[in-house]
């Protein structure tokens, strides 16, 4: 289990330089130049670094519904740059920003975030929370399906009593002809490019719901897919057994 945590770390956020530099150019230079995704599927994709600036008024469906499942201390993970953090403190919610990127934990101090800790998922926080919010496909921060334990493991070590996770994740079988046969298909890999800077590749996971919730049985929780869009994204509650 120590040898897993240790790998499982390592995949957490990884986002390297040009995740920063993009970050810091729109936000303190106004500069708009997207980042591209590189991936390991197929060509890659252009992402416009205003999504990480967004504000309460364009918060998807999945995002607004999120929010409302937030009540007692919340630990927004993979917190960005505040943009769910700000409208739960709008709203007098306990919540705590947690983010591994210090560039982003800048800014979302300059945004007004007030509870801000910068480190990894992985880390011991040392305080528990009754809310656990994971959102832009939340549960891709397990890198891989071998890795779900540990990080299922983690979030209960975060959970008080009663407390439940809530995140987002889409079924991506619709990029497939055939599946491929050596790896579950949702485990893909990225990498961010930003003003010709090539940062590390790193593991996501895409979670589709049947697997989500015999994955969740296996380990002693209870989930439940509470929406789905039209684009194969679903929002879903886990609860410790």
């Amino acid at each position: 289990m120590r040898k897993l945590k240790k790998e499982l770390k390592n995949t957490f956020y990884n986002l390297e330089s040009p995740f920063d530099s993009a970050l810091e150019a729109y936000f303190y230079h106004n500069i708009a130049t997207p980042l591209t995704l590189h991936n390991n599927y197929g060509e890659p994709e252009e992402m416009p670094v205003e999504v990480f600036f967004r504000d309460a008024e364009e918060l998807s469906d999945i995002d607004g519904i999120a929010l409302t499942f937030c009540n007692g201390k919340v630990l927004d993970i993979g917190a960005g740059t505040g943009v769910h953090s700000l409208p739960l403190q709008e709203l007098n919610i306990d919540v705590t920003a947690l983010e591994l990127s210090t560039m982003a934990c800048t800014i979302m101090k300059e945004r007004g975030v007030k509870n801000i800790i910068n480190t990894s998922f992985m880390a011991d926080l040392g305080q528990k929370y009754d809310t656990l919010l994971l959102l832009m496909n939340g549960f891709g921060l397990a890198g891989q399906l071998a890795n779900t334990k540990a990080f299922l493991d983690q979030l209960k070590r975060l959970l008080n009593p009663g407390g439940h996770v809530i995140f987002d994740s889409s079924d991506v079988s619709y990029m497939f002809d055939e599946k491929p046969t050596d790896h579950y298909f949702g485990e893909v890999k990225f990498c961010y490019e930003y003003n010709h800077i090539i940062g590390e590749w790193f593991n996501w996971l895409y979670i589709d719901p049947d697997m989500l919730l015999q994955v969740a049985e296996e380990n002693g929780w209870w989930a439940q897919i509470i929406y789905e869009d039209e684009n194969d994204q679903y929002l879903a509650v886990l609860k410790p057994n």
